[in-house]
């Protein structure tokens, strides 16, 4: 009788490190100099200890080496010869809640980082990341990876071990299943017959999950995890003492080529199921503030920074290592326990600061690329720049010099429609002087600088009269081609007379803050303002009813309850409050709830009246339960919640603002939408993709599968589509009738401690995490459109706005024009990458489009930078693609 072959069992030693979660950074880290310190050692003289895996993280690698320099050599050498793994990524991040580029620049910095070392593990392991997105095949076989290696998300459909995944473009992986997690082979015992006899109860715990004669994946780690000494010891043990299971410490890179791949199930799209791990969809909803600063950080560094850096400045000038730096923060914070915010208050306050560092650089730099543009300008003036590949127009904020009040037209249009402006504060002319002691020239230019830029004026003109008196001019516009220079000259003598006396005449001249409207300046380029725009209909606000209408749409508040209507669809904006008896990672709630959407009070007042730019604030007052106690909402809050709702000419779009000081713990705040179609279909978008779910979603018995889900920018349902800043969470409520999206979900708890209704078991450590409950300042916005809606060209409209900067004149650009056109594609970015322009691009459809580029010609590249095909002035673009296009430039 033939002996029945031995299964092979692959076991992966491995650590999975939270860089911080339930305790901070620097707390793990000192935990994993430890660890390596220890390890580190033992793996270069112990062959038996035959591989180890860094996490797939080079976050990782990063971090000890700060500490430990001295180690990078072993590090090389043991990655070099294959004992230890590295990569593919920089972190391991939550997919759903940062941008697509996040992802992507997470996997290319992983990808460099690695190759310091020899180069990067081949798989796309995301062991823990909270349900992935669609795309993930289509970027995983862009960097060249072929397997990936997952765990929660995977649908009840999947009955394999082993399935094929594909992205909606087409591109597919094979996708290891992790059935039951990253740490199925923790905590090997040092004892041969338990290991087997544990062995042998997870295989028949996968029973027909996992094929006959297929080895079985035995993953040995699992959250922060000691490698154990013992591991080649007891596995030669196991092999000598029985003939069931042939045990090798092996590498995922080693047995993924093993695995099996005839008669896989297969998978298209997203995994979002909770079927049998937890999906814990509730982090898209704490934490706004986080999910806020994220959202800033990421419009900060792609929409306006690198394409405004790349385009506006000499390709010598790129500010590479600074848009490095601020990368690094914002895929830091993409580690799925920290944007995810499940974590202690520390860890939140860190992400902030992070998230803040990053603005404040993209901010910075972006600044400095429009200001380049403005002296390149051939003519002064006033010159708007628009960061979107989409040529549009929209509402600007300039300063002026003053005009008779009847040049402004304030309250209305001129007979022709035409409203060319909308002053929104006056500066009144002035001169004051002042004699002082020479040496106190330069610190009262320094004053009186930072003084005008608060009315965003400046100093237009320097003169030295002939009595030894200087004069500054202060007004609007740009500051002089020659005034930099002439103020320098001027400290150089001043600094000369020491304590001599020096009078200085300041006239400040009289100054308007106006909107104007500006039309058709082009995508990825500028044009001249000319004070010229066409005829609109003027925006304008009813003091009595709060009514605002500007010819193409008509917004009603409802006095009784606060709502709104857009062209009679009512009920918009209806606040409901209900009580969350869960923690950071889940809603849940409370066993007795009292839901309060009903305001005891409501105040209209009009902000401002038009004639481009209309506001109604809509002050609702509530009383809330104060906490979640005892199983029930406890205690009495009075809180007062502004919703401002602002209309401009010209435009279909509503723009809403909430805010509010929260003064409740444990509850749950949404803003509901009747819809104007009631549907059973929802269209949200995720990384480089549109996705489309339905009223329901899979669940376990260890998770109720709430449909709540995540929409990175925008969600469209039955005619409606809502466009926000970081409010990640929504849901088809009442049968399809409405929208939910959620503004504000405040818990103290990392993690229930198996008294939840939703979820029975823990998800973490039963931590506080007070900062998650949000007692203070909240203040959230959003934006609603009605009818057929372009939404990527929404959220333009809406979150990034046109830019100004005053031109001296004297350089050799145009008025107006494009530094790139871009048709046929959303752009996703646009970079340096060895001293050329590229130029990332997707199609969140499903039709096939081309690609023009206004004729300039390169290569299409994969995410590693190598080169694929190259294109003269278009490419073709498959459903649901995304390319990378390098630009050759002459």
């Amino acid at each position: 009788m033939a002996q029945k072959p031995r299964r092979r069992v692959a076991i992966v030693p491995h650590t999975h490190w939270d860089r911080e979660w339930y305790q901070p950074y620097q707390t793990f880290r000192l935990r994993l100099v430890d660890l390596l310190d220890e390890f580190l050692p033992r793996l270069d003289r112990d062959p038996a200890y035959a591989r180890f895996m860094l996490d797939g993280q080079m976050a990782v690698v990063d971090d000890y080496l700060e500490v430990r320099p001295e180690a990078e050599p072993v590090l090389r050498r043991l990655a070099g010869s294959g004992r230890l793994s590295m990569g593919p990524w920089y972190i391991l991040m939550d997919e759903f809640l940062v941008s697509g580029e996040t992802i992507v620049r997470d996997l290319q910095l992983g990808l460099e980082r690695a190759a310091a070392f020899g180069g990067a593990m081949p798989v796309g392991y995301l062991p823990d990341m909270f349900g992935h997105v669609a795309q993930m095949p289509q970027l995983l076989r862009q960097a060249g990876l072929e397997h990936a290696v997952v765990w929660r998300g995977v649908p009840a459909a999947v009955d394999r071990t082993g399935f094929w995944w594909t992205a909606p473009d087409g591109s597919t992986v094979r996708a290891e299943y992790l059935w039951v997690g990253y740490g199925n082979g923790a905590a090997v015992p040092d004892d041969a017959k338990a290991l087997v006899a544990r062995i042998r109860a997870h295989v028949d715990e996968l029973g027909d999950a996992l094929p006959a004669g297929a080895p079985l994946l035995w993953m040995n780690g699992t959250d922060h995890q000691v490698p154990q000494p013992w591991l080649g010891r007891v596995v030669a043990e196991v092999n000598e003492i029985q003939d069931d299971y042939k045990l090798v410490v092996t590498s995922l890179a080693e047995y993924l080529p093993t695995a099996p791949v005839e008669g896989l199930p297969e998978w298209t799209g997203e995994l979002r199921s909770g079927a049998r791990a937890n999906l814990l969809m509730g982090v898209a909803s704490n934490r706004v503030d986080v999910k806020q600063a994220a959202a800033r950080a990421e419009l900060a560094l792609e929409r306006r920074a690198e394409p405004l850096s790349a385009l506006f400045l000499p390709a010598e000038q790129w500010p590479g290592r600074l848009l490095d730096l601020a990368w690094r923060e914002v895929i830091r914070n993409a580690a799925h326990d920290s944007i995810c915010a499940c974590s202690v208050d520390e860890v939140g306050a860190a992400v902030l600061h992070r998230f803040a560092e990053a603005t404040q650089i993209a901010t910075g730099l972006a600044r400095r690329a429009v200001r380049a543009l403005g002296r390149s300008m051939t003519d002064p003036g006033t010159v708007v720049v628009n960061a979107s590949a989409r040529t549009r127009g929209g509402l600007v904020e300039l300063v002026l010099p003053a005009a008779a009040p009847a040049d402004d037209t304030p309250s209305g249009a001129s007979p022709s429609g035409y409203t060319p402006l909308q002053v929104l504060a006056r500066g009144v002319p002035a001169t004051e002087t002042r004699t002082m002691a020479a040496r106190a020239f330069n610190p009262f230019i320094g004053d009186l600088v930072n003084r005008a830029a608060l009315d965003r004026t400046t100093v237009t003109r320097v003169e030295w009269g002939d009595d030894d008196t200087v004069v500054l001019r202060v007004g609007a516009g740009g500051i002089g081609r020659d005034t930099g220079s002439r103020l320098a000259e001027l400290f150089a003598r001043a600094g000369a007379m020491h304590d001599e006396p020096l009078r200085v005449e300041v006239r400040h001249e009289g100054w308007r803050r106006v909107l104007a409207r500006v039309d058709d300046v082009p995508g990825l380029g500028w044009a001249t303002w000319t004070g010229e725009a066409r005829a609109l209909d003027p925006v304008r606000a009813e003091q009595a009813t709060g009514t605002l209408d500007n010819g193409l749409v008509r917004i009603e508040v409802d006095p009784t309850d606060g709502t709104f209507s857009i062209d009679g669809v009512a009920g918009l904006g209806r606040l409901v409050d209900d009580g969350d008896a869960g923690d950071t990672y889940n809603y849940s709630p409370p066993p007795v709830d009292a839901v309060v959407d009903s305001p005891s009070a409501v105040r209209i007042d009009v902000e401002e009246t038009g004639p481009l730019r209309a506001r109604v604030l809509v002050t609702r007052t509530f009383t809330w339960p104060e906490r979640v106690e005892g199983g029930s909402r406890q205690g009495e809050r009075v809180v007062d919640v502004a919703t401002r709702l602002e209309l401009r000419a010209g435009e279909r779009l509503l723009r809403v603002e909430t805010s509010f000081d929260n003064p409740s713990r444990d509850h749950r705040l949404r803003a509901w939408f009747p819809l104007p179609t009631p549907t059973d279909r929802s269209r949200a978008e995720c990384a480089f993709a549109v996705v489309e779910r339905g009223l329901e979603a899979e669940g376990g018995a260890h998770e109720r599968p709430l449909p709540t889900f995540p929409s990175r920018r925008f969600v469209q349902a039955g005619g409606l589509t809502v466009v926000h800043e970081g409010l990640l969470e929504y849901e088809l409520v009442q049968g399809g009738r409405a929208l939910a999206v959620t503004l504000l979900r405040a818990t103290g708890v990392i993690s229930g401690n198996g008294d939840m209704a939703y979820r029975p078991w823990p998800a973490g450590p039963p931590m506080p995490a007070g900062a998650a409950q949000l007692i203070g300042p909240v203040r959230v916005r959003y934006c609603l459109y009605v009818g057929d809606a372009e939404p990527y060209a929404l959220v333009d409209d809406a979150f990034l706005p046109l830019e100004v900067v005053q031109a001296p004149g004297g350089g050799d650009r145009p008025g107006r024009g494009a530094a790139l056109t871009v048709d046929g594609a959303e752009v996703s970015a646009v970079v340096r990458r060895a001293g050329a322009l590229e130029v990332r691009v997707f199609n969140p459809s499903a039709e096939a489009t081309t690609v023009d580029l206004g004729g300039r010609s390169g290569w299409l590249m994969d995410l590693r930078g190598r080169p694929l095909q190259p294109f003269d002035g278009r490419f073709a673009l498959r459903p649901w693609g995304i390319a990378t296009a390098r630009i050759t430039e002459s």
